[in-house]
């Protein structure tokens, strides 16, 4: 079996996506195959020796669409894709405004709105109707021209018999210009009267508004591969390479497995590989999640893209590439993002059925009523009504009114909700996974207790900032930062050592001060016996204890730990009162992490759990019937943020873990989580009362077009008359939508 990524070209709703799907996982010798409409790719996983690329290709041809084998991260033309699509609706709204208003103003006449002597709905002179009626086609044509992919899409996917949403607008906008233009005809015949009958102004106005959801969805589509194009910058792009004891840097694509390459302070590892001599700090925390560095020796392995901090570090290259750890999250990404959301287009469910009866019906009842009647204009007054009573405005409008109101809200209160699918998926949330660092925690050490044997605690924590001022480690940043504030003053020292792995050496107004851990001090047989107890209970609760000894005496113990938000406790009881499971994921040891966990009341926890493995923890879950969040905040949580059924980065992490969710929470305030949950909620409760109204008004005013009470009453729905109705029902569908701006999160 082999696996296989290909873009597609042509589609333009979820229809088109399910359409290919059906059509390529029928193929012989395609085991799986899933569409992504938002990145526009096709994953497909196949027997090379059943089928080829090609003959999906063709297979694919034959239905209207294009696939293509383009490995490239970022396809630029997306930008200029989007640069049309914007275009296009500016240029449609240039025409429609004043046909509106042409169309509209007569309307209102106790306004008394500045109107041409050729609109005025009074006049009986036919050189003024016709002016009026010319002037309308005339800026309506224009519109047509520009939104011609709706008819090109729409149509084609009638005549396959797989109508969209792009059917109902091609069908509904069609029956409104070709009754305008029979009404044009009778103007021309002499009858001033048929200019009542003019519908131009809604083939424009039905055609504008989904330009500009066309142009908003395109941009979205744009942005979509921006995570991995992100995660894929992360690496560097040279490398300094030792050959014959001379440095050269060299392109990293040039490294070779076993190259022997050098790294100096403040630079990045440029591959994978195993550290052959020197020792340093490396800031591994865009890899791990972890805010503390990590200490590296000779035989240990280092990783592409990770931060040197302190020492210089010669390693060997052992992975290049793709192989790479970066290459592999980045590849995980990719996968994630071309899964299928278990989502239901409710519209295009509708509209694939919606759509042929309303058409059959309306040609059914024109052959009754001409049988019935033998009068042409009666009929196609019929069928033109029944086709403009079934205009899909109020459907096509149903959706995506409550998800704009709805993202709108949630921006307003610091909710980026990045598509309508993700706000569509979250109302199902029953698990939460949370990253622990930079999510539950702070993300920065903080120095929580002190402990001294003997004298003061401001002298003591005056002698430790000291020795602790010339070490670039965040444990002694975070201890000099906490003798700063509270006002102590820095001593100077005459002689500076750090001891990788253990900690630091210091000569401070003659006397030797160790500081470091408990290694360092059996080291230097520094009794540890009054302050063992102490230490021990702070390591319980997933804290790192320091020692500080002064020429040869222990003076007493600080603890130094990645603290919890104040927020994440009660954040995760509100999610807990909602019947949603809460997770907690982290690197840590399992002590540390169960430590965190007891902090905010989470008895869930997946503890020492590589970067490459977060995502399996979110199938896990998913595996077993659950709909998963996953918020994070560090790139090593970009994996399971796109893997996860929505994906939520807190505003504070990197850009990279914001791309690749669907929600940001730009407060860093896990409270937040709660909140988009329940504005979904909500979003699609509005959702589903609008697709109700949307379809309830179709079925009971069709019968009514149809004529089913001309027989009894002599009423006769006019076309005019069904205008107003769909006109009334999308008014209708907007007013319901905006109630979401009353919504208290």
């Amino acid at each position: 079996m082999s696996t296989q990524t290909l873009n597609v070209k042509g589609m333009t709703c979820a229809a088109c996506a399910n359409r290919i799907e059906k059509v390529v996982g029928k193929m012989s010798g395609i085991e799986q195959a899933t569409v992504n409409l938002a990145t526009e790719k096709l994953f497909v996983s196949y027997d090379e020796k059943a089928i080829d690329i090609h003959q999906m290709q063709e297979r694919v041809a034959k239905i209207g669409y294009e696939l293509s084998e383009n490995e490239e991260a970022i396809d630029l033309s997306k930008q200029e894709e989007v640069k049309k699509a914007f275009n296009k609706f500016m240029f449609a709204a240039i025409f429609t405004i004043p046909l509106f208003y042409l169309a509209m103003a007569p309307m209102i006449p106790f306004v008394n709105l500045p109107i041409p002597s050729f609109v005025n709905p009074n006049s009986h002179e036919l050189p003024t109707v016709l002016t009026n009626a010319l002037v309308q086609m005339s800026l309506t044509i224009p519109v047509m021209i520009i939104g011609r992919d709706f008819y090109i899409n729409g149509f084609k996917a009638l005549g396959q018999k797989a109508p969209n949403m792009d059917s109902l607008l091609a069908i509904g906008t069609s029956a409104a210009f070709l009754y305008s233009l029979i009404s044009t005809w009778q103007i021309i015949g002499g009858n001033h009267h048929a200019v009542h009958y003019l519908y131009f102004e809604a083939t424009a106005v039905i055609l504008a508004l989904p330009l500009l959801g066309k142009a908003l969805e395109t941009r979205s589509k744009g942005r979509a591969s921006e995570a991995i194009q992100k995660l894929m910058d992360l690496a560097p792009k040279m490398a300094t390479i030792i050959i014959d004891n001379q440095e050269k840097i060299i392109p990293i694509e040039n490294v070779q497995i076993n190259d022997i390459l050098l790294v100096k302070p403040g630079e990045k590892i440029a591959v994978d590989g195993l550290v052959v001599n020197g020792s340093s700090s490396i800031d591994e925390s865009m890899l791990t999640g972890e805010s503390l560095p990590v200490e590296k020796k000779a035989g240990d392995q280092v990783f592409t893209a990770t931060m040197n901090t302190t020492g210089t570090l010669t390693y060997q290259a052992k992975k290049i590439g793709k192989e790479t750890a970066l290459a592999q999250i980045t590849k995980l990404v990719e996968e994630a993002q071309g899964s299928k959301a278990p989502i239901a287009q409710l519209a295009d469910k509708v509209s694939a059925v919606f759509v042929p009866i309303v058409v059959g019906f309306a040609l059914l009842m024109g052959i009754i009523w001409f049988l019935a009647t033998r009068d042409l204009t009666f009929t196609i007054k019929i069928v033109i009504a029944i086709l403009v009573i079934a205009c899909p405005c109020a459907l096509g409008l149903a959706t995506p009114t409550s998800i704009m109101v709805g993202t709108g809200k949630g921006a307003q209160n610091g909710i980026l909700i990045k598509s309508g699918v993700a706000l569509e998926i979250a109302h199902s949330i029953d698990a939460v996974i949370l990253d622990k660092t930079g999510t539950i925690t702070s993300g920065k050490p903080e120095v929580t207790d002190i402990q001294v044997i003997n004298g003061e605690e401001q002298a003591f924590l005056q002698i430790f900032a000291s020795a602790e001022k010339n070490s670039e480690h965040p444990l002694g940043m975070a201890i000099v930062n906490v003798a700063i504030e509270r006002g102590v003053t820095l001593l100077p020292t005459t002689h500076f050592e750090a001891l990788t792995g253990r900690g630091i050496l210091a000569i401070i107004e003659g006397k030797e001060v160790l500081a470091g851990n408990s290694k360092l001090m059996l080291e230097r047989n520094i009794v540890l016996e009054e302050m063992i107890d102490f230490a021990d209970t702070l390591a319980m609760q997933g804290k790192t204890p320091m020692y500080l000894a002064i020429d040869g005496k222990l003076s007493g113990v600080l603890a130094v730990a990645d603290t919890v938000k104040e927020s994440s406790k009660q954040a995760i009881e509100k999610l807990q009162e909602m019947n949603i499971d809460v997770y907690m994921l982290t690197g840590d040891n399992e002590k540390t992490a169960q430590a965190i966990a007891k902090q905010v009341g989470i008895t869930n926890v997946f503890a020492q759990v590589l970067p490459e493995d977060k995502a399996d923890k979110v199938k896990l879950l998913q595996a077993k019937g659950q709909v998963v969040a996953m918020v994070g905040d560090g790139m090593n949580d970009a994996p399971a943020l796109a893997q996860a059924n929505i994906g939520m980065a807190i505003g504070a992490g990197v850009d990279v873990a914001m791309e690749s969710a669907d929600v940001v929470l730009m407060k860093s305030d896990l409270n937040q989580v709660a909140q988009a949950i329940y504005l979904s909620k909500k979003t699609i409760n509005n959702v589903k009362q609008n697709l109700l109204w949307a379809f309830g008004y179709n079925v009971i005013l069709i019968p009514i077009a149809a004529g089913i009470l001309y027989p009894f009453t002599n009423i006769l729905m006019s076309p005019m008359f069904a205008a107003a109705a769909m006109a009334f029902s999308s008014v209708s569908v907007v007013v319901n939508a905006l109630r979401l701006k009353n919504v208290k999160l």
